[in-house]
């Protein structure tokens, strides 16, 4: 009785071991960078899991019209916009994936701001050594300083740019002579004394960088150059930051309300100079002033234009987590935002989108192409700062620990102080 009793309870141990379920097979290897056939055979049948910023309607329609449908029809992928109020969202969810030891993780590729791609470079989570092995890379000019710091990080090999901004004013042809715009920040301190109230700017500070980057260009013009603002240095900013507040504080009581009150945001300021208040406002769009123009905000006399240096530009980018797990999607994705076809869609206000190009049109060689990319940015017309005018006033953003001191320092010695 004994040994029968025993021979069933192996047997019940056998049945149940037979049921105990295979340990999951490993991930396969990911294809070699330099192998991109291999790599887009990988993606086919993937979902591309893509966080970035929702916040606005016209750019996730955007995505999901022109990337969602050609990863599905050229490369059989799904993508899964996974839209985020801040991406800081998403950093916060890597870093925890991080620290639970999480790998694969959720996200395959993140829209990304300066300030939280250092987080992540920081914290090491970023997959690094691809972005130059895109087959699109070759459009990018990876020499350029606007482009290879992001917010004063280097981006080396972690991210892939997409679009980009640059700051600009905005005036009225029916009511100034383009002669007689000021082209510096000399000439508009001139300018704004000689013109009583007819000219201000946004109060920096804490998601107003628009105003942040006026004063920066002051910056880097009184102290001449913005290469030395590249990386962080406490001596050069005491030296500089009481030139750049006798400057404001200057120009402050030529101001509109004699510098007494000053727009928060880049629409209120609209206002200020759709209704006359002012001469000037501001955009950082490619389009110059034809969104705006479109959307009603300002006159259809508007157009844009920019000084002759010190124009603050830069690029927003794109990045794969070190844990992505479907790694081969997202590297088609990053590949596909480069594509001259798409470039060329996402600076014409009509599709919702309305920022510049990532890539560098010099850099194309294909005829038709190069051609799709011109004809886009001859569309955008008389609204729109030339090109050419652009590029000649291009600098990068200063190093990231300017911005606080910047902001801080004008409430105390400017706003407050004076």
């Amino acid at each position: 009785m004994y040994q029968r009793s025993l021979l069933l309870l192996l047997c019940l141990m056998l049945a149940a071991c037979s049921n105990t379920p295979a340990p999951l097979a490993p991930l396969p290897a990911p294809a070699p960078l330099d192998d991109w056939e291999r790599i887009v055979a990988d993606a086919r049948g993937q979902t591309v899991n893509w966080y970035m910023w929702g916040g606005s309607e016209s750019i996730n329609s955007y995505v999901d019209q022109f990337y969602g449908t050609a990863l599905q029809e050229r490369y059989g992928i799904t993508l899964n916009r996974v839209p985020v109020s801040d991406a800081v969202l998403a950093v916060d969810q890597l870093l925890s994936e991080k620290e639970a030891g999480i790998d694969p993780g959720s996200i395959d590729l993140i829209w990304i701001n300066g300030e939280n791609f250092a987080s992540l470079k920081q914290a090491d989570m970023l997959y690094g050594g691809w972005n130059q092995k895109l087959p699109n890379s070759v459009l990018v000019d990876y020499t350029n300083p606007a482009l290879i710091y992001d917010f004063g990080v280097p981006i080396e090999t972690f991210e892939s740019p997409w679009s980009s901004a640059q700051f600009q004013f905005i005036y009225d042809s029916a009511r100034t002579d383009p002669a007689d715009l000021p082209r510096s920040y000399a000439a508009l301190l001139e300018y704004a004394c000689a013109n009583q109230g007819r000219f201000t700017y946004i109060a920096p500070g804490p998601g107003a960088f628009q105003g942040t980057r006026f004063v920066k260009g002051a910056l880097f013009e009184l102290s001449g150059g913005a290469e030395q603002w590249r990386n962080f240095d406490q001596a050069q900013w005491e030296q500089w930051s009481p030139q750049l507040w006798a400057y404001l504080n200057e120009l402050k009581p030529c101001l509109w309300r004699t510098g007494s009150a000053y727009p928060a945001t880049e629409y209120e300021l609209h206002g200020l100079f759709a209704n006359r208040e002012v001469d000037y406002s501001i955009t950082q769009s490619v389009t110059g002033a034809g969104a705006l123009i479109a959307e009603g905000a300002v006159p259809e006399t508007a157009r844009a234009f920019v000084f002759n240096d010190y124009m603050i530009g830069d690029y927003n980018y794109v990045a794969i987590p070190r844990n992505a797990p479907n790694r081969a999607a997202a590297l088609v994705l990053a590949n596909l935002l480069l594509e001259p076809e798409f470039q060329a869609a996402q600076i014409l206000p009509e599709n919702g989108f309305g920022l510049g190009y990532g890539i560098d049109v010099r850099k194309v060689t294909d005829e038709q192409d190069r051609a799709t990319l011109e004809a886009a940015m001859d569309r955008l017309g008389a609204p729109a700062t030339p090109p050419a005018e652009l590029l000649a006033a291009l600098v990068p953003d200063a190093a990231p620990e300017y911005q606080s001191l910047i902001e801080e320092g004008w409430r105390e010695n400017v706003l407050i102080g004076n």
